[in-house]
C-alpha cells in the first residue's frame, strides 16, 4: 500500500504545499520563511522516517501564528490521508528523548480522537526569532486534523532551543513507532474494528 500523499491549501493568510511519504528515508525539504520552525519540522520528519517536502508562504508581516498553525493543519491532514484505513498499524508511539540538559516525554495514539496535552514551560521570549508559543498551536492544529491523541511533557531543561528540539524530535520518534506496520497484522488495531 502506497502511503504517500500531497496537499495544497490556500487562504487569504497562507499558501501551503505538502508532499509526505510515511515510508520514506528521512529526506526533508522545508521552507516556511521561519528559519527555526523549518529546522524543527525537518528534525521531526527526519526522526519520523518520513520524506517531506513542505513549502509555506504566509503573512509573516502580521506574525508567525497563521503560518505555523496552517502548516500544522496541513501536516495533520496529510498524515491522516496517508494512513488510510489504519489497518496493520502499531497505532501507539512514545519517546523519552534527551537533548543535552533537556528531557522530553512524548506519547501518542493514532486513535482518530484529537486531543493535545502540552506541558512545556518556556520563558516567553523568542528563540532565534521564533515565537515559542506557536509550538502548541502547531501541535493542536496537527492533532485536530490528524485525529491524534498527543501528550507532550518537558521533564527538564534550561535552554529553550534544546527543550523545543527535544519536543519535535520526540514527536518524530513517537510518530515513527506509531505509523509502523505490524508484521502479519492486517486488521485495524482496535476492538471496535475502526479508528
Amino acid at each position: 500500500m502506497d502511503r504517500r500523499t500531497s496537499l495544497e491549501r490556500k487562504t487569504s493568510e497562507t499558501d501551503v504545499r505538502v508532499t509526505l511519504d510515511l515510508d520514506g528515508k528521512g529526506e526533508v525539504r522545508v521552507l516556511t520563511g521561519i528559519g527555526f520552525f523549518d529546522h524543527m519540522l525537518s528534525l521531526m520528519a527526519y526522526h519520523a522516517g518520513f520524506d517531506l517536502i513542505l513549502e509555506a508562504k504566509g503573512d509573516l508581516e502580521v506574525d508567525q501564528h497563521h503560518t505555523v498553525e496552517d502548516v500544522g493543519l496541513c501536516m495533520g491532514m496529510v498524515i491522516k490521508e496517508a494512513l488510510g484505513d489504519k489497518a496493520g498499524l502499531r497505532r501507539y508511539g512514545w519517546s523519552l528523548l534527551p537533548m543535552d540538559e533537556a528531557l522530553c516525554l512524548v506519547a501518542l495514539d493514532l486513535s482518530g480522537r484529537p486531543h493535545l496535552s502540552y506541558q512545556v514551560d518556556l520563558p516567553y521570549e523568542p528563540v532565534s526569532d521564533f515565537d515559542p508559543s506557536c509550538v502548541k498551536e502547531f501541535l493542536q492544529a496537527m492533532v485536530n486534523q490528524g485525529g491524534i491523541t498527543l501528550h507532550v511533557r518537558s521533564l527538564s531543561g534550561e535552554n529553550p532551543h534544546h527543550i523545543l528540539e527535544a519536543v519535535f524530535k520526540g514527536v518524530g520518534r513517537a510518530l515513527r513507532e506509531a505509523v509502523r506496520r505490524d508484521e502479519g497484522e492486517g486488521s485495524v488495531p482496535s476492538t471496535k474494528g475502526i479508528l
